[in-house]
């Protein structure tokens, strides 16, 4: 017989409740420490990824003021001064068509890339260190987040294995593509709202399907569909469009354009699912597309027909569509790479397809190994469709044009779609061939064959030679002086617009850091942007020179004093006018630095010598 004491039936509850209590009464420090034991292994995972994504931004820490990305340098001024305007929202400075570049005019920050989503997300990082520090900690986190990201998915939703979740996520986050692009394309590699998106919408269909229906009287015992859980993933779904709009519009359009073939090969796989559960999920994407609608209506209108707005895009497909055989050619940036290679795409940024044979041949046979899933069938017709797109409206082999049709001349021309590049519909890539590569590893560590050590040793075979190496740095030019010390406030009030000499061209944008070390205090004229420029007010990169810009810009070209008359003079006033200037400011630093000053001063008069700047009121 037991000595214990008899136990009264509600004494295990209450026992439970005072454990809870005990637990709530933790220490924070202590519950952070607990909670982070029980998910030691995620946690693992994501300082892994924080490594990784350090080691290959590394050149930009030692001072991310003072370095630049070298193969992409102009970008990233421009993502610089994005920053800066967006992390202005925080000092209620902010309006979707800004004056702080191409005074008088303005530039549409929703007809450019301006990441505003994540400038205002870090706004307090920006504001007390600077936007240089702000770009360098999102090339990385961005990196770091979309892997991490994908990881969670594979190895929460699709239940795969720790090894087989961590290689999909590997190359969700670091494959060629999104190494390339983060060559200064924040809006291309902040790719960490995507999962949350797919896995939003997987819960949509599960909680959408109501079951098989049984056969004879348990008819009425068949499941309905899980309506509370429609309306949560609806809603969930709608935020998460919401924000990766102002994060990036051309990912999400990619990945809606990946999902949406996905889901039309899913429905042809198992048709009875579709026909289950095709209202409700439908009724779900409703909701969460009107929902999203209600945020995003405004700021569309005013992205395609409002002030500064473009209804097209201004890149021509034809020009970035990817060579047919840059797809089994290995990176420049990956450990086996070629710089010979670079010849394949238009530039450092833009290596989508630099898979390399090993992958694709092994992405391949994961996909036969795995047989007959839904999800592989739905996986290799979306990863045949955008690859196919990606080539563009005419197939290209080694550099030559074959004259051949490609897929994307079924869709080139309609609303939206030239908006995108062709060759970055091959981004998709990554996460359709990781899910592949996912399966097929998680089904080697269930059996107990010899798959279970050669199945993920093939796949970590194929992913070694992409392997990423850092991202060239080089050191760039100081700001001067007179801005950083704020000695700008003395010819120009906050708001006004500051004319730095020469002006800010898209080759050429580096004045605009000027306005970015300051925050964005001050406005510019011209600059680097997408505005309604082109012929008929189509797209076009940066706006018309005034006749005194192109006079100025003549000079820091050439270092030739051109003759200066009445009509110089009054044509000088005129555009300062225009622009609606306070000052003219010329750096120590510039181009044919005596040339400008001797020219500006036969323009404006004498100049008035502020900090390590020569300064014209006008």
């Amino acid at each position: 017989m037991s000595s214990a004491a008899p136990t009264a039936p509600d004494a295990a509850p209450e026992q439970a409740i005072r454990q809870a209590d005990q637990v709530n009464r933790r220490p924070r420090t202590t519950r952070l420490l607990a909670a982070v034991g029980r998910h030691r292994g995620d946690v693992l995972v994501a300082l892994l990824w924080a490594v990784l994504a350090g080691w290959l931004t590394h050149g930009l820490w030692p001072d991310p003021a003072g370095r630049i990305l070298s193969l992409n340098p102009e970008d990233q001024a421009l993502y610089e001064w994005f920053l800066a305007v967006d992390a202005r929202a925080l000092l209620g400075d902010f309006d979707l068509l800004s004056d702080r570049l191409n005074a008088p005019d303005g530039v549409n920050l929703m007809a450019n890339t301006t990441v505003i989503a994540l400038g205002v997300a870090f706004a307090p990082v920006t504001l007390l260190l600077g936007a240089p520090v702000t770009f360098a900690l999102l090339a990385a986190a961005n990196l770091a987040g979309t892997a991490l990201a994908w990881y969670l998915l594979f190895h929460r939703t699709l239940r795969a294995r720790r090894l087989a979740a961590v290689l999909g996520g590997a190359l969700c986050g670091f494959g060629p593509g999104m190494v390339s692009q983060t060559n200064s394309h924040l809006h291309m590699t902040a790719q960490w709202l995507v999962p949350v998106i797919v896995w939003l919408v997987v819960r949509l269909l599960r909680a959408s399907d109501p079951g098989p229906t049984p056969a004879g009287p348990g008819r009425a015992l068949a499941a309905g569909p899980d309506r509370r859980r429609m309306i949560t993933s609806a809603v969930g779904l709608a935020a998460a469009v919401t924000a990766q709009v102002f994060v990036g519009e051309e990912v999400l359009f990619l990945a809606a354009i990946t999902l949406l073939v996905m889901a039309i090969s899913y429905a042809v796989a198992d048709r009875d699912l579709a026909r289950r559960a095709l209202p409700g999920f439908a009724g779900g994407l409703a909701i969460a597309a009107g929902l999203a609608l209600l945020v995003l209506g405004y700021p569309l209108w005013f992205q395609f027909a409002g002030p500064q707005g473009v209804a097209d895009g201004m890149f021509t497909p034809a020009y970035f569509s990817a060579d047919l055989s840059s797809w089994w050619t290995l990176s420049p940036l990956s450990v086996a790479g070629s710089d010979e290679s670079a010849r394949l795409t238009t530039g450092p940024a833009e290596y989508n397809t630099f898979l390399g044979w090993p992958l694709l041949l092994v992405a391949a046979a994961s996909a036969m190994w795995v047989g007959r899933r839904r999800l592989v069938f739905a996986c290799v017709v979306a990863g045949l469709v955008m690859g196919a797109l990606s080539l563009g409206p005419e197939v290209v082999l080694g550099g030559t044009k074959t004259a051949i049709p490609g897929p994307y001349a079924l869709i080139s021309g309609l609303p939206v779609v030239d908006g995108a590049l062709p060759m970055r519909f091959a981004l998709a890539l990554l996460p359709i061939i990781a899910t592949l590569l996912v399966l097929a590893v998680d089904r080697a560590l269930r059996s107990t064959g010899r798959a279970r050590r050669l199945v993920p040793l093939a796949v970590g075979a194929a992913l070694l030679p992409i392997f990423p190496t850092p991202l060239p740095t080089a050191d760039r030019p100081a700001v001067p002086e007179f801005v950083t010390g704020g000695h700008w406030r003395q010819c120009v009030r906050p708001g006004g617009v500051l004319v730095p000499v020469p002006l800010p061209t898209p080759k050429e944008p580096w004045p605009m850091r000027w306005a970015t070390a300051a925050d964005a205090a001050f406005g510019l004229p011209e600059g680097f942007f997408i505005g309604p420029y082109g012929r008929g007010g189509s797209a076009a990169m940066g706006t018309f020179k005034q006749p005194t810009s192109a006079l100025l810009a003549d000079v820091a070209r050439r270092g030739d004093q051109p003759a200066i008359g009445d009509e110089q003079r009054r044509q000088a006033a005129r555009d300062a006018e225009f622009w609606g200037a306070s000052c003219v400011a010329l750096a120590d630093d510039a181009p044919h630095a005596d040339s400008l000053r001797a020219t500006l001063e036969q323009l404006y008069g004498p100049a008035t010598r502020i900090a390590d700047a020569w300064v014209w009121r006008v």
